[in-house]
């Protein structure tokens, strides 16, 4: 009998599997922020559509990642930083210590984003006040809003970002022949490094982790969801991708050739405008609505995963249980104590203006997120703890491996130009 409605609970998800998608549109709102929207238009007015296959390659690279934390969840019911305990308390700690210092570092960093974008609409505001604003409301959601209505502001924001950014694409759109050309692996002279970086930036990797406990909150559980995982999974990528695409193309029209350049956030300001004496006012509302959708569903993401972690760490230090799987929420007070530490200490930092042992310090942390994921991925689902159904194959294993190869180097190179 039980086998049976198995097979029934099988048989019903696999009907309902892109009703049930969800946490994987969060992750593609979480994982595009201004950094890949820099690196994006920077490729694209730099190369032009050369780069494309290299936003592909980013992308199957963070799926494998993204779908590696859902399977270790869903096959051991234990979130990923518990799976990392067992393969040291250090392990975890060194996590921790990340989520910490990029805590400080990153909550000043993106509610500037965003708090440009809305001044560059509504100046009534200095940039400074447009950031605690964001701050303040990212608090409220992350205070106050379980996860089902988290996710529904994210699919909201995303449809914003799509409609905008995707559409002002289409207006521009590249003859199918240079598309295809893009699609051919190459390096242009010079490009070496900002192909490393846009493979690694896109999509991100901070938010990867905070996967496991968004489709927990969901209500995943157990080997049956594995398959609805990775479709979602697959449509976060996918996103993400065309996302990214339809940023190459709008720099790839109005940049590449042209002799403008893009420097830091304050360039996709410009970019809108050049885009605006084309298409009107209005056209460069749209990007600049689309830019802000993509901060700010980075900046709620970060309010909410990163409390996740820190109160799960709290929990496994206080239990001494690596087995200990108490249901978190945003009432829990180690979640709420991490929601005011990214709120309120990284406001200090918008009147920093050169705070450069804190940031040395989250670079080389950040530099090392990728190949400790693909690592202790490889350790962690070629391990005993997974069924031998939801182990690696040969296949991820590789393609980890590769991760790991690639990202030292990228890693490596990284440190050495920020140190010199």
């Amino acid at each position: 009998m039980k086998d049976r409605n198995d097979l029934e609970s099988s048989s019903s998800l696999d009907k309902n599997k892109l009703l049930l998608v969800g946490p994987g549109l969060v992750v593609a709102a979480a994982g595009v922020g201004a950094g890949d929207l820099v690196a994006s238009l920077v490729v694209g007015a730099d190369f032009g559509l050369v780069l494309i296959w290299a936003v592909i390659l980013g992308a199957l690279i963070k799926y494998v990642l993204n779908e590696g934390v859902g399977r270790w969840y869903l096959a051991t019911g234990q979130t990923i930083l518990q799976g990392w305990r067992f393969l040291g308390r250090w392990v975890s700690g060194y996590y921790v210590l990340y989520v910490v210092l990029f805590g400080l570092i990153y909550g000043s960093a993106v509610t500037s984003a965003c708090a440009l974008f809305m001044s560059a609409m509504f100046p009534v505001l200095p940039i400074w006040g447009w950031a605690i604003v964001h701050a303040i409301v990212g608090l409220t959601v992350g205070w106050f809003g379980r996860y089902g209505k988290f996710e529904r502001i994210m699919q909201v924001l995303v449809v914003v970002m799509f409609i905008t950014v995707v559409g002002s694409a289409m207006l521009v759109f590249p003859s199918i022949g240079d598309l295809a050309g893009g699609l051919i692996p190459r390096m242009p002279e010079g490009s070496f490094l900002q192909t490393l970086g846009l493979i690694s930036g896109v999509g991100g990797a901070a938010s990867i982790p905070y996967y496991c406990y968004w489709i927990r909150e969901k209500g995943w559980h157990g080997g049956l969801w594995v398959s609805v995982m990775r479709l979602d999974s697959a449509v976060a990528y996918i996103i993400t991708a065309i996302f990214c695409f339809s940023l190459i193309i709008v720099a790839n029209e109005f940049l590449h050739g042209s002799g403008l350049t893009l420097s830091g956030t304050e360039g996709l300001v410009t970019m809108a405008d050049v885009y605006g004496e084309r298409f009107g006012t209005v056209a460069t509302w749209l990007l600049l609505i689309g830019f802000w959708s993509a901060s700010f569903t980075s900046l709620l993401s970060a309010w909410n995963g990163l409390p996740y972690i820190f109160a799960d760490f709290v929990q496994l230090l206080k239990n001494k249980d690596k087995n200990s799987n108490r249901v978190i929420t945003e009432k829990d007070p180690a979640f709420r104590a991490y929601l005011l530490w990214i709120t309120f200490p990284s406001m200090l930092f918008l009147f920093v203006d050169d705070p450069i042992l804190l940031v040395f310090i989250g670079l080389a942390f950040s530099a090392t997120i990728l190949p400790f994921l693909a690592l202790t991925l490889m350790l962690l689902l070629n391990s005993k703890k997974v069924a031998m159904k939801y182990r690696n194959g040969v296949v991820n294993n590789l393609i980890l491996g590769a991760i790991v190869v690639l990202f030292i180097t990228l890693s490596a190179i990284e440190l050495y130009q920020s140190f010199l």
